[in-house]
């Protein structure tokens, strides 16, 4: 038989294309709704609500269609408390587990409205009291209190038409022909916006950093203190010091932007280096290593996590090769009031940090590829903005803008 439920949903639905979002969902699952009443609001700061009736071939149908909303920012009219099942024994919950996204959210405990802390998607939440907190699938433990269903929860999308903190300068329509210098010192603002402010800037950067000539610019930037964090994979930290020891990166001198004889090797002699030394921190230490985005870390207490993959060299002494180890020394970096994430030329490492991070801290994605911001998008981190260019253009503007700053 048909099932009917009675919905609402709030917000700018209009002009952020969440209503179109809403009725294509309705559609695509073969229900229909009938709209009871739709408040437009009446100027640009004013926010819509649209209530209907949602029916359903079935109850089974009517549950999978809500579920899907919650993404929106739709949910049930009817107030009731979230579903509290026990987690099955470890990394193991029941099958209709609420699958959380990066947005805001809330569940109802006890009869009371519960922010959900450490907000990421791709995670359970788990209640403890009055508490709710998202958690790693691996991490649950048999037992814990796991939010199921549709019910009982309340999900706020970020609304970024409305040039939250003017941080819509840009549409996620990238393209390469578009001219970048703009954006580019629209980023430079919002970086003195967000350091005035007493928020943090993370980096996530790859070694195309190192390979275009942006080191010896984004050195400045580290020294400078416009970089709080840099997340990074092995590659980063060998060839900048390789470029700080031998003056190439790959072997390739990067002034001249010739070969040098046995340049091959000279990646390798990086890491014999560091690894003679003991770690990064010690060849700075030790006068190894003077030069560099990882010397300027090192001096100037800028915390730095290096995750390693299948295909590094060496690695470093200071690169975590356990990939749950890494993702938590990320995500604890993240986690301190940090308002603004730069990804510079990192398809994985950008992509693993937008998964880890909640819907309203800002992304700026820079890389010469367009595809890597689509995916970031793709994979649920709608807030990202591009620019398409070589990142050591990005990293010269912005040394500017902060020189420009200090004069």
């Amino acid at each position: 038989m048909a099932a009917s439920d009675t919905i609402e949903a709030q917000g700018h639905l209009i002009d952020s294309g969440l209503l179109s979002a809403i009725f294509d969902k309705i559609i695509e699952f073969n229900a229909s709704y009938e709209v009871l009443t739709f408040d437009i609001g009446r100027t640009n700061d004013d926010v819509s609500r649209i209530e209907m009736r949602i029916t359903a071939s079935d109850d089974a149908e009517l549950a999978d269609i809500l579920q899907q909303l919650t993404t929106f920012g739709a949910h049930p009219v009817r107030e009731e408390d979230a579903l509290i099942k026990p987690a099955e024994k470890d990394r193991c919950v029941p099958d209709d587990f609420y699958s959380t996204t990066n947005h805001r959210t809330h569940v109802r405990v006890g009869g009371r409205w519960v922010d959900v802390e450490q907000q990421r998607m791709d995670a359970v939440i788990v209640v403890t009291g009055t508490r709710a907190t998202c958690r790693k699938l691996r991490d649950v433990k048999a037992g814990e209190p796991v939010v199921c269903g549709h019910s009982g929860i309340r999900v706020t999308p970020e609304f970024r038409e409305r040039d939250r903190l003017g941080f819509t300068f840009m549409s996620n329509d990238v393209s390469s022909e578009r001219r970048v210098e703009g954006s580019v010192a629209r980023i430079a603002d919002m970086m003195r916006e967000v350091r005035q402010a007493g928020g943090r800037i993370a980096v996530v950067a790859g070694p195309v950093v190192v390979h275009t000539g942006g080191v010896e610019h984004f050195s400045d930037l580290v020294r400078e203190g416009w970089v709080d964090v840099v997340l990074a994979g092995n590659a980063l930290a060998v060839h900048d010091i390789e470029y700080a020891l031998s003056g190439t990166s790959l072997g390739i001198d990067l002034k001249k932007g010739a070969p040098v004889e046995q340049g091959h090797r000279n990646h390798m002699a990086a890491i014999n280096a560091v690894n003679r030394a003991g770690g990064i921190r010690e060849a700075v230490e030790t006068g190894v290593l003077r030069s560099g985005v990882m010397y300027e870390c090192v001096k100037h207490g800028v915390a730095f996590v290096l995750a390693g993959s299948i295909r590094d060299d060496g690695p470093l002494p200071d690169t975590v090769m356990d990939l749950v180890q890494a993702q938590e020394l990320y995500a604890k970096a993240l986690a301190g009031n940090v308002h603004l994430v730069l990804m510079l030329s990192s398809m994985l490492h950008s992509i693993g940090v937008g998964n880890m991070l909640p819907s309203w801290v800002r992304v700026v994605c820079v890389d010469i590829n367009p595809a890597v911001v689509t995916k970031l998008s793709d994979r649920g981190s709608t807030q990202t903005v591009g620019v398409v260019t070589d990142v050591a253009c990005s990293c010269i503007a912005w040394r500017r803008a902060s020189a420009a700053d200090h004069a």
